[in-house]
């Protein structure tokens, strides 16, 4: 059995997915790996990571907690599974029915975030862990597959993968953090956003503070819908970030131009020169 001690001696190679697990029989029936792990999602997703513990766990599945270290090791186990099932929702398929690089790119960044909101525990997971599970890697060599034909060259696709796909991930993690207040609070999302805003707008306080983004919350509160506005500012910061990538591709190709006029002027100065030396 690994120890969540043993792993913290070594923390950069601490994964589920690089250890290796002397299989275990004699399990109780009817329970296994995948049961355990679809458990502990529908538990995160209504309570978060907080609440997840073997002991609820056992209790949801109807076992004891022993039961369960037939299947895994420790609870970091389990979380491991669950973010990998999560990866697994992104739909690569539709990934490579898309088009260009651009459609690509908005299909991978759409199902990101929406996996993203459906589980609100994996913003906080996944960046406490190294995420090599199988359908991680393959989210991983998608996003990878669309920013190389972009046409940027490899040292600049690192940067070009972080802007669109950290800015993904921030987004993702606030909105599904938003719909969980919502939730808490037993409000919808709409009634949610307008109660927030009516709550510091009607503060006398903050009226001078927030005089320079009144117009934006008009703006804003003009609309059907906090989904409305979810999916319109997503969508148009997308195109933001598609458009800057699609100007550094150009950008790199016109210094690669002007590189081979001047390689070419230099070589044809050279020849003019070796044309004009006298002859002995």
């Amino acid at each position: 059995m690994v120890k969540a001690a043993d792993r913290a001696k070594n923390p950069a190679r601490s994964s589920v997915w690089l250890e290796t697990r002397t299989p275990r029989g004699g399990g109780p029936a009817g329970l296994d790996r995948d049961r355990i792990v679809a458990a502990a999602m529908r538990m995160l997703d209504e309570e978060g990571l907080a609440k997840l513990s073997m002991r609820k766990l056992a209790t949801e599945l109807g076992v004891t907690a022993m039961s369960l270290y037939w299947y895994v090791d420790t609870k970091d186990d389990i979380i491991e599974f669950a973010i990998d099932r999560a990866y697994g929702e992104v739909d690569l398929p539709a990934v490579e029915a898309a088009g260009d690089w651009r459609d690509m790119i908005r299909v991978l960044a759409l199902e990101y975030r929406r996996m993203l909101v459906r589980h609100p525990w994996m913003s906080p997971s996944a960046g406490q862990y190294l995420n090599v599970g199988p359908h991680a890697i393959a989210v991983g060599a998608k996003i990878q597959e669309a920013v190389r034909v972009t046409g940027l060259p490899i040292h600049h696709q690192p940067g070009a993968t972080s802007a669109v796909f950290q800015f993904v991930y921030g987004y993702g993690t606030i909105e599904s953090q938003f719909g969980r207040r919502a939730a808490e609070a037993g409000m919808s999302q709409d009634d949610f956003y307008v109660e927030s805003i009516r709550a510091f707008r009607d503060d006398p306080g903050m009226a001078e503070a927030l005089e320079p983004v009144a117009e934006i919350l008009d703006e804003r509160a003009s609309h059907g819908s906090v989904t409305e506005i979810w999916d319109r500012d997503f969508a148009y910061a997308l195109d933001v970030l598609i458009a800057g990538i699609e100007a550094m591709v150009a950008r790199e190709d016109q210094n690669r131009e002007a590189q081979n006029r001047e390689d070419q002027n230099r070589k044809d100065q050279n020849r003019e020169a070796r044309d004009t030396e006298p002859r002995t």
